[in-house]
C-alpha cells in the first residue's frame, strides 16, 4: 500500500512509439538504387531514349490550372495525322498515342503537329534486326551507326512569359508616388462640392 501524500503514477510508457514513427535513414541507398535502376532501364531499351515515348504539350485541367503547360498522356489521331504518322507507325517509333483526345484549338494541335516533325527529322530508326538490311523507312547504316542514345528529356517542354510592350516602366514612372496622386484625388474628390461653390461665388462677385 502507498504511504504518504504521493503523487498517483501516471507515466505513459506502453505507447509503442516505434510502430507509430516513418524513419528515413534509407535515404542516400534508395537514392542510389533509384539512379542504378534508371541506368539498367536505360541500357536495357538501348538505343532508344531513357526518358521513354514523346510525349504531347498539353495544357491542365481547370481555369485555375490552365496556362500551365505539361507533357499529357498521349498525341491525338488529328496531330498524328497532320504530321504525316499513322496510329501503328508511332508506336513503333516511339510516339505515344491517346486515343480519347481532342484537340479543342488551332494553337495546341499545330503545336504538337510541330514537336512530332522536328522529333521525326532527328529521328533514327534502326533495322529490326541488326544483320537484316535497311528497309523502306530505316535509317542509313552510317546513321545507325553513329546514334547516341538520348538520357535526358525529350524536347523538354518550356513555358515562354512574352514581356509586354505597352507597360514599359520607364524613369519617370519610378519617381512618381501613386501614393501622393491617391491622397490628392482622395482630397479634391472630398473639397469638391466646396470648390465648385467658392468658384461660382468668386464667378457672381466679379
Amino acid at each position: 500500500m502507498v504511504k504518504h501524500n504521493n503523487v498517483i503514477p501516471n507515466g505513459h510508457f506502453h505507447k509503442d512509439w516505434q510502430r507509430r514513427i516513418k524513419t528515413w535513414f534509407d535515404q542516400a541507398a534508395k537514392k542510389k538504387s533509384r539512379r542504378l535502376r534508371r541506368k539498367e532501364k536505360a541500357a536495357a531499351i538501348a538505343p532508344r531514349p531513357a526518358a521513354g515515348l514523346l510525349r504531347p504539350a498539353v495544357h491542365c485541367q481547370t481555369i485555375k490550372y490552365a496556362s500551365k503547360v505539361r507533357a499529357g498522356k498521349g498525341f491525338s489521331l488529328e496531330e498524328l495525322k497532320e504530321a504525316g504518322i499513322s496510329k501503328k507507325q508511332a508506336l513503333s517509333i516511339g510516339v505515344s498515342v491517346d486515343y480519347r483526345r481532342t484537340n479543342k484549338s488551332v494553337e495546341s494541335l499545330q503545336a504538337n503537329v510541330q514537336r512530332l516533325k522536328a522529333y521525326k527529322a532527328k529521328l533514327v530508326v534502326f533495322p529490326r534486326k541488326s544483320l537484316n538490311k535497311p528497309k523502306a523507312g530505316d535509317s542509313p547504316a552510317e546513321e545507325t551507326k553513329n546514334a547516341v542514345q538520348v538520357t535526358g528529356a525529350l524536347f523538354p517542354i518550356t513555358r515562354t512569359v512574352l514581356k509586354s510592350e505597352t507597360g514599359v516602366i520607364t524613369e519617370e514612372l519610378k519617381e512618381a508616388s501613386v501614393f501622393a496622386k491617391l491622397r490628392v484625388a482622395r482630397a479634391d474628390a472630398r473639397i469638391a462640392g466646396k470648390q465648385k461653390k467658392r468658384l461660382a461665388d468668386k464667378a457672381a462677385a466679379e
